[in-house]
Formats: C-alpha cells, structure tokens, sequence
C-alpha cells in the first residue's frame, strides 16, 4: 500500500510540473496580448479617421445636392421666363 502510494505521488508531482507553463509561455502569450491590443488600437483609429472621413464626404455630398438643386431651380425659372415671351 506504500509502494502505491508513494508511486500515486511521484506521479502527480511529476503531472504537476510537466502541465504547468513556464514564466518563458507566460511571458510569450503576453506578448502576443500586447501585440494584439497595438493592433486593436491601431484599428480603432483607422475606424475612427475613416469615419470622420465619411462624413466630411456625406457634408460635401449633401452640398452638392443641395447646389445642384438651387441651379436646377433657377434654370427652371429662365425656361418659364423664356417660354413666356
């Protein structure tokens, strides 16, 4: 029975040391977390240049229409002026 219980324990120190991660894994994986969290932020300020980007494009756009539809208007007036006469 001691034989079997000393060999239960050599067998659970040695799982023990054999599953757990090395300050090397740890140190590696937090690398990998602090690479993706540039990334992350990196992204977002794209996002965020692209966005303010968009709706500089959506105002001009809107201007645009909004002239486009004055000189329409005021061409229609110089017809109905024209055809008037």
């Amino acid at each position: 029975m001691k034989k079997v219980i000393k060999l239960a324990m050599v067998a659970l120190a040695v799982s023990l040391v054999a599953g757990c991660a090395t300050t090397e894994d740890v140190e590696n994986l937090q690398n990998q977390v602090n690479g993706l969290d540039t990334s992350v932020k990196q992204a977002s300020a794209d996002a965020a240049s692209a966005k303010t980007s968009a709706e500089a494009a959506e105002a001009s756009a809107n201007r645009a229409a909004e002239l486009s539809e004055e000189t329409n208007n005021k061409l229609d007036q110089r017809f109905q002026r024209s055809m008037r006469k």
